[in-house]
């Protein structure tokens, strides 16, 4: 009898012979895991058990008596299932419980006696489901919480949230944009997730009142600035920050400078071309960078970074995501694998900066210069032409009777010592000097490390029109011009366009064909600290038109905006040019004066063949003729003599004349034979094998040979 009962208990389906409900895995003391059980209801456990996991089994609701006599229960993970709810006191005797994961279900709302009985829950994990309310009293009693995650909901308002013991928040992804120090009573609190809240600032009364924050996540939200917050005395001990995805402006040193205990910090997705070689001086103490997702310049003025990051040893995080946008060269490049001749500056620039501390690299000796030029220490002030020509000539090439023309010459010293593109701005010129020194020679009217300075040019005096010369008019200062074309090329000027908005994020670039069928523009993203930019691939011979207007701001109605916002400029491109120069077309010289007195010598004998076949045709065609007039006579001919038959033969076959034959044009491509002659197969019948020849008639089209 027995027997039958235990039989019965296994079938049931409630507990296995060793206590552990069937589905379940009992390999832990006091622990069950019961996953993908697939069943609707919460399964029966020992007493004892102190850890249950019944995760992802589909049970879609709760009772009390599902927890009946567990009261030695510490962790219950009911995650992943299809809960609606929970109901009211549904856990009231777990009052061990201390961890509480309700995550991945389907709650939308929490109730005032939702977690009643919980007095020493710690954990309590509500994230990523669909909870829009929470009650104002959901929480009372919870004053032994350490974490709470919330995110991932549809929240757009909290109740006071009143832990004291609180550790960790997580409040990612709901729609919260203010938050203030009556929202967060949480002395302790030292990880703050505030991801994807739509913030516009980050309010300073609440950071002031978390002074053992280590943790603070603002990404992803709305700010366009750093915030103030940021530079109180409470953050000292922050150790962790992420400002990814927000609109900021200009990172300033400034900025940061209350945050000096930070060793993990993230700043991707900031639409960063570089970083000022002081600005990672505010951290001494950082470990780990995250700087993907900017269009980075990878010119000279970056070169020191990627050479920090290897000297100071700092783990760079998502380094796949981390590359070049500019220039071409560099462009897709990963940031961390370039060398420091990579960003174009001169080799000996490496041993200058190494050994000494980051952002502090001090400045070589150098003259005194004019006020109108600045120099820093990874450019030298630039010699005179004189000066430039005097020390090539005598220091670097002591056997040449002339200097070379450019840097780029055979010399090996001179080959590692390539200019990178657009680096003098304005019409400056890239130079090295003989110790490999790069330098900028500006033109007149311009000053700079790069040229990038342009001085003020008073406006030019307007020419009278009686002289036949059209007025000029005065360029805007934030005018973009076109400094170079080719047939399938514009080289665009925008530094002044970057100048007088020294705040914007970028360029946004709109160009099209006004000469050809299709007009549609064509939009390019560029960073602000790229004052010049080459359109490719262009088409000859067309008017293209360009504007130029800043990256990501909308054209406002103020005061007709399209003035302020948009500059624009127009350029056409030269035409394709059909002949060569003499240094393309010599090698071709040579045979040229080969070929064309040959072909023109056959061309003069087939000519002469041609003239000798066409007289030759008429003279035999005359002959026929005249032996026809003499036979025919006034009288009718006889048949048998318009059939070929020699007529003389009645005369004993003493006759004379000669033997007549059909009057035939042989100038024709088909010529037919007499029937006489076709009977004896053709053989008494003479025709020409050439008949190219022969001169054409109206009828026939004459195709003379060609030969070029």
């Amino acid at each position: 009898m027995l027997a039958h009962v235990l039989l019965l208990l296994l079938s049931s389906g409630l507990v296995s012979a060793s206590g552990c409900p069937v589905d379940c895995t009992c390999q832990l003391k006091d622990s069950i895991f019961c996953s993908n059980r697939q069943s609707s209801t919460v399964p029966r456990v020992p007493t004892t058990t102190q850890h249950l996991y019944i995760f992802k089994n589909g049970i879609h609701t709760l009772s009390q008596d599902d927890f009946k006599d567990l009261g030695e229960l510490e962790m219950l993970d009911l995650s992943q299932n299809e809960l609606a709810e929970i109901p009211d006191g549904v856990f009231e005797m777990l009052s061990k419980l201390k961890n509480l994961d309700l995550s991945s279900n389907h709650i939308t709302h929490i109730s005032k006696d939702s977690f009643s009985g919980l007095v020493q829950l710690e954990r309590l994990y509500l994230h990523a489901n669909r909870i829009q309310i929470i009650h104002v009293g959901a929480f009372d009693g919870l004053e032994m919480l350490l974490e709470l995650k919330l995110q991932g909901n549809q929240l757009s308002s909290l109740p006071s949230l009143q832990f004291p013991r609180l550790l960790l928040l997580d409040l990612s992804y709901n729609t919260l944009p203010s938050l203030g120090p009556s929202d967060l009573n949480t002395p302790h609190l030292e990880a703050l997730k505030l991801t994807s809240l739509g913030l516009t600032s980050l309010d300073d009364a609440l950071i002031a009142s978390l002074r053992n924050l280590h943790d603070l996540d603002i990404s992803m939200n709305q700010l366009s600035e750093v915030p103030l917050a940021l530079m109180q005395n409470s953050l000292k001990g922050l150790t962790k920050l992420s400002l990814a995805g927000n609109p900021l402006g200009e990172l300033k040193v400034e900025d940061f400078h209350k945050l000096t205990g930070l060793q993990e910090l993230d700043l991707s997705s900031l639409n960063l071309q570089g970083f000022s070689q002081n600005f990672f001086q505010a951290f001494p103490r950082l470990m780990h960078l995250t700087a993907a997702e900017n269009p980075f310049n990878c010119l000279c003025p970056l070169a020191w970074f990627p050479v920090w990051i290897r000297e100071r040893g700092i783990t760079v995080g998502r380094t796949e995501e981390t590359r070049c946008h500019f220039p071409l060269v560099n462009a897709g490049k990963m940031l961390s694998g370039l060398d420091h001749k990579d960003f174009g500056c001169p080799p000996t620039t490496t041993t200058e900066m190494i050994g000494f501390p980051f952002g502090s690299t001090p400045a070589p000796e150098m003259p005194t210069t004019s006020p109108e030029t600045t120099h820093t220490n990874a450019i030298p002030p630039p010699r005179s032409p004189s000066e430039e020509t005097v020390s090539l000539r005598t220091e670097i090439f002591p056997l040449l009777s002339e200097p070379p023309v450019s840097p780029s010459s055979t010399s090996e010293q001179y080959d590692q010592h390539i200019c990178p593109s657009n680096i003098c701005l304005n019409g400056g010129t890239c130079n090295f000097d003989p110790l490999g020194q790069l330098s900028c020679l500006c033109a007149s009217g311009t000053s700079g490390l790069y040229c990038e300075n342009v001085d003020e040019v008073p406006e030019l005096p307007k020419p009278s029109v009686t002289e036949g010369v059209s007025p000029v008019v005065p360029v805007k200062l934030d005018a973009i011009s076109s400094r170079q074309v080719t047939s399938t090329s514009i080289l665009l000027d925008l530094h002044r366009f970057i100048e007088t908005r020294p705040h914007i994020r970028g360029i946004r670039l709109t160009y099209r064909n006004l000469s050809g069928p299709d007009q549609r523009p064509i939009i390019l993203s560029l960073p602000a600290s790229y004052p010049e930019y080459t359109l490719r691939g262009l088409r000859p011979n067309c008017t293209y038109s360009v504007c130029a207007s800043p990256l990501g701001e909308k054209i406002s109605s103020r005061s007709n905006s399209t003035v302020e916002t948009l500059s624009c400029t127009e350029a056409r491109t030269e035409g394709v040019l059909v002949t060569t120069s003499g240094p393309q077309i010599k090698p071709q010289s040579r045979l040229t004066d080969t070929i064309i007195p040959a072909l023109a010598a056959l061309a003069l004998v087939l000519g002469l063949a041609v003239v000798a076949g066409m007289i030759i045709c008429l003279r035999k065609r005359r002959q026929a003729m005249a032996g026809l007039e003499l036979e025919l006579g006034p009288s009718e001919s006889d048949p048998m003599e318009l059939e070929g038959i020699k007529a003389c033969l009645e005369n004993g076959g003493t006759c004379s004349l000669p033997s007549k034959q059909p009057e035939i044009d042989r100038c024709h491509s088909n010529p037919q034979l007499p029937p006489s002659m076709q009977q004896n197969g053709g053989l008494d019948y003479e025709v020409p094998l050439m008949q190219g020849h022969c001169q054409s008639n109206n009828n026939v089209a004459f195709i003379k040979p060609s030969y070029f």
